[in-house]
């Protein structure tokens, strides 16, 4: 089908939680946070309580693994009924055609800017061979589509943690809607503190037909038009959700007439654009830890795949791999003089798929990286430039799994806002 326009993108009638409301209750983070830190969530569900919470409209990931089938439909089923709730007894109240300009901080930084809007999911493909105007930076696990395609089709709501990058060195769209919207003197539609020592969020809405929003579509076509590529949009963070938007939108597709594909909201799915350049947003490296095996074994391994180890700087074509010891002066950094793969992660990959070492963890930080290389071997692999970030997915198509993170987890987007999907 046709993109819906030429930005991919519309403004949508999004609903927040009626005046009143606790905001500090309503807000969770995103369901694919602290999967392994059950503390989070017990904490969570005693803070919301009984009060309206975005947490009673999510299936948190944590439970997954932990529940059975039996417990996970209930869910399902408490999922659609509460948002039902929310939607028949005014617990929601929906917003003209518009945009939210949002404003995070958090303790690591006093700032990140970004704007809610929904996407035209015939723009979006997971797919690296297609060149769509929305794509997907990492690689998609089907595996993980399905539970969210069921939360999806069970409810009459949906909430976003997307969160979407573009490209804009010089901060023609979003900071430029927010310079418009703090001269205007705009009042915001929520501010308030998040959860956990989460930070804390504000949003001002922008109507359709208004000059910021105008001024917001004008500059990401002119980001489009200079890609040169055909891509405006890169998905930074919640591409599983997204990919699950995109499956339930073709499983309904196929219902409708020409006509209704045009229109019908589940075709389009909430997100949040940001400027890969704001200040606020951090691209931290995923590290690996190869569990089981010492750093002495490890490097037995690699030079008897290499055919020897080299060590020292690495030339205009060659990577390095830091092999770390939980002693820095143990630390070995391995020259790879023929790298396999364009980017230090993906050879790094490659190479423990080729000695058989598949029992990897994937690790933020040095400090907790070094500390699991006690009687394990870590690999510390460098950053991603956010300068050549857009064009490295431009021409190699999507990251290595695993590759980085935006930020801490204490970072990441929450739900606040939501929309009809039926």
């Amino acid at each position: 089908m046709e993109v819906i326009n030429k930005i991919g993108c519309i403004a949508p009638e999004i609903l927040l939680p009626a005046d009143g409301t606790d905001l500090t209750k309503w807000a969770v983070i995103a369901c694919d946070q602290y999967t392994s830190e059950p503390d989070f969530w017990t904490k969570a569900d005693a803070l919301a309580g009984d009060a309206p919470s975005t947490l009673r409209l999510i299936l948190p990931e944590y439970y997954l693994p932990v529940e059975t089938e039996e417990q996970k439909e209930a869910r399902l089923k408490a999922i659609k009924k509460t948002a039902e709730d929310y939607l028949s007894q005014g617990v929601f109240k929906k917003l003209p055609k518009g945009y939210i300009l949002t404003d995070r901080s958090t303790s690591l930084h006093p700032s990140r800017k970004g704007i809610v809007l929904a996407l035209d999911l015939e723009a979006y493909s997971f797919k690296p061979e297609d060149k769509a105007l929305i794509r997907a930076t990492e690689g998609t696990v089907l595996e993980r589509i399905p539970p969210r395609v069921k939360i999806r089709s069970n409810s009459p709501v949906e909430l976003p943690h997307v969160m979407l990058l573009i490209d804009d060195p010089e901060g023609n769209v979003i900071e430029k809607a927010w310079d418009k919207a703090n001269a205007a003197a705009i009042a915001p539609v929520y501010d308030t503190d998040l959860m956990q020592d989460c930070g804390h969020i504000k949003g001002v809405f922008v109507e359709e037909e208004s000059d910021i929003a105008s001024g917001i579509r004008d500059g990401l076509e002119a980001i489009l038009d200079r890609s040169g590529d055909g891509l405006l949009f890169l998905v930074g963070d919640g591409n599983h959700s997204l990919a699950s938007a995109k499956a339930y939108w073709e499983s309904v597709r196929e219902t409708l007439s020409e006509e209704e594909k045009l229109t019908h909201p589940a075709r389009f799915a909430l997100a949040e654009i940001v400027n890969i350049h704001d200040k606020g947003l951090d691209f931290e490296p995923i590290y690996r830890v190869v569990l089981g095996i010492k750093q002495d074994e490890f490097l037995a391994k690699l030079s008897g795949l290499l055919g020897g180890l080299k060590e020292g700087a690495a030339g205009p074509s060659e990577q390095v791999l830091k092999i770390i010891s939980s002693d820095p002066a143990c630390d070995r950094e391995i020259v790879i003089s023929d790298p396999p793969h364009p980017l230090a992660v993906g050879t790094c990959d490659i190479l423990l798929g080729k000695m058989g070492l598949t029992n990897v963890d994937y690790i933020h930080g040095e400090d907790s990286l070094r500390e699991l290389s006690v009687n394990n071997t870590g690999i510390m692999l460098p950053p991603i430039s956010k300068d050549t970030f857009f064009e490295t997915v431009a021409r190699d198509g999507v990251f290595p799994r695993k590759t980085f993170s935006m930020g801490e987890a204490f970072e990441k987007r929450f739900y606040l806002e939501a929309r009809k999907i039926r």
